[in-house]
This record gives C-alpha cells, sequence and structure tokens, in this order.
C-alpha cells in the first residue's frame, strides 16, 4: 500500500489552524517542522529560560500524510479556502511507497566511531569493538544519538578532557548522551537538565539501559548547584540567554563546553562568553561549531 505526503510552508498565524484542517479533512497524520531549521534564523520555541515562548516556529513545514485515493491538492484548497489563506502556499506532494518502516529505520543508524576508544551503538548492532567504550542508544523523541556535528564535537570534548571524578551539568541534556559518557569515561557524578519533559524520560531510560548512575530533572525540579564541567548542546539563542545562569553553575577553574552554534555564530557567543571565561578557538564541523573555555 501506498500513502501520499503533503508538505506546505507555513507561517505562524496559520500553522496550526491549518494542520487541524487537514486533520479534519481527513489526513492520517500531520506534524510541523522549523522551515528555518540548519539556518541561522532556527528558533527555539521551547521555553528556554529568558527566551519568549510560542508553540509554532516563524516559519513552518507542515507535513501530513494521507490515503493513496486522496485528492491532497483539493484538500488543501479546501483547507486554505475555510481558513482564508492567501497567496496559496507554496507545497509539495509525493508518493510515498510501503516499506518496511523499522529496517529501513534502523538501516539509517550504524555505529558511530567518536574516538579510538570511544562509540555510540544502536542496540541492534553488535559493538565494532567489545573493548571501546559503547554507549548502547537507540533514535527516539529526543535529541542527541551521535549522528549530529555537535554532538559528536561534544563527546570528542569529553572524551579528551574528562580525567576522573569530575561532576558534570549536562543542560539541554536531550537524549542524555553527554552527561552518559561522561559517567562511562569516568567522570565523578553527572545532572542532565532538559526543559522537555519527555527529553527527562528519554534520559532516564538510556542512563538504565547504559548501567549509567545519572540524574535528569526538568529546570524546576533542581537547584543548580557549581559543577567541574558544565556542557551545553543547544542552540545559539538559548546560549545568549543562558549565559548568566551557565557561568553561575560552573566552578572557577572549571571548564564549560557549548555546541549547537552556527560557525557563523561563533564570534557571537564566544564575546558573550569571554565575560566570565577563558575561551578556546572554535571546533569546526560541517559548519556547525563546538566552544569550550576555563572559568576565571
Amino acid at each position: 500500500m501506498a500513502w501520499l505526503t503533503l508538505s506546505v510552508h507555513a507561517e505562524a498565524d496559520y500553522a496550526e489552524a491549518l494542520s487541524e484542517a487537514l486533520l479534519a479533512h481527513g489526513a492520517l497524520s500531520v506534524d510541523m517542522l522549523d522551515a528555518d531549521a540548519d539556518t541561522p534564523d532556527e528558533q527555539a520555541i521551547f521555553g528556554e529560560p529568558g527566551e519568549p515562548t510560542s508553540t509554532v516556529w516563524q516559519h513552518n513545514l507542515v507535513n501530513a500524510l494521507f490515503d493513496s485515493d486522496a485528492d491532497v491538492g483539493g484538500v488543501l484548497q479546501a483547507c486554505c479556502a475555510e481558513l482564508g489563506i492567501a497567496p496559496f502556499p507554496e507545497h509539495h506532494i509525493e508518493t510515498l511507497e510501503e516499506s518496511d518502516w523499522v529496517r529501513l529505520t534502523q538501516a539509517q543508524f550504524d555505529p558511530i566511531r567518536i574516538s579510538d576508544r570511544l562509540w555510540i551503538v544502536p542496540t541492534w548492532h553488535t559493538p565494532t569493538d567489545p573493548t571501546a567504550i559503547n554507549i548502547a542508544l537507540d533514535p527516539g523523541l529526543a535529541f542527541g544519538t551521535g549522528s549530529h556535528p555537535t554532538t559528536r564535537l561534544c563527546l570528542r570534548w569529553l572524551d579528551a578532557n574528562i580525567k576522573g571524578s569530575e561532576t558534570v551539568l549536562d543542560y539541554g541534556c536531550g537524549s542524555g548522551i553527554l552527561a552518559i559518557a561522561a559517567m562511562k569515561l569516568g567522570a565523578g557524578s553527572a545532572i542532565g537538565v532538559d526543559v522537555d519533559a519527555q527529553a527527562v524520560v528519554a534520559s532516564r531510560d538510556n542512563a538504565l539501559a547504559n548501567q549509567v548512575d545519572a540524574d535528569f530533572y526538568l529546570p524546576d525540579g533542581i537547584a543548580l548547584i557549581q559543577y567541574d564541567v558544565v556542557v551545553a548542546n543547544i542552540l545559539t539563542n538559548p546560549l545568549r540567554a543562558l549565559a548568566p545562569l551557565l557561568a553561575g553553575a560552573t566552578k572557577s577553574g572549571g571548564r564549560i563546553v557549548l555546541s549547537g552554534i552556527l560557525a557563523e555564530q561563533a564570534e557571537e557567543v564566544m564575546r558573550i562568553y569571554a565575560q566570565w571565561f577563558d575561551l578556546a578557538p572554535a571546533v569546526l564541523e560541517d559548519g556547525w561549531c563546538c566552544l569550550s573555555g576555563k572559568k576565571r
């Protein structure tokens, strides 16, 4: 059985209404993505401290799935007419053939070599190097599988700099991968914080699967102390807003690691954090960068 997929570029003022209208007109499922993802205009909407909250992005990509015999173009026209959307939005319709989605999804995720001794291994794979530090992690609802350059950059920093017994804070923990890696690399303790409750649940599950004693919380679930290492792999906008909080959570002489920053945004972030930290040159990979520094 095949399906039809519809992708529509939708502005913030009607994206949610369009999603609901598509469902009412027979869409089997609908989701929304940031149309500016992986660009300098990428927008965080999940209520990071100091950031205005929103339920949609400024520019959205609304994706809908339909049965193969649906008049998708007609449905979109009807929805736009009902909602008074004009001009008619840019959109694209494709046929999606039936596949073994589990096998196809798993085929996209092979073990990822982070360094000579550190690997990320999906649970359906046998570790390539059984003697390495292998983190068992499957793709899920929270960010951080090792496939994104920012995650790899942070993992490599931890691999090179965790010497043993450090206290670590992973702010914006996503899947918990950085806190888990820190513990497997020898940190004394690791705390993860995320504004997304699902990420906190995923992080706890992943720590349990890796037999790691790390704790994960929502921001209001813990009073932050000071840590030897603070790592934040999020986005530039929340990194701007969180600078005083992250600096305050880093011990004097402690280290900070920042990623989720596009290469062209590095200088601005460095200027902000230079108030508290002596920063090393940015490390770049595929247009993304990782910043690190020592607190004065």
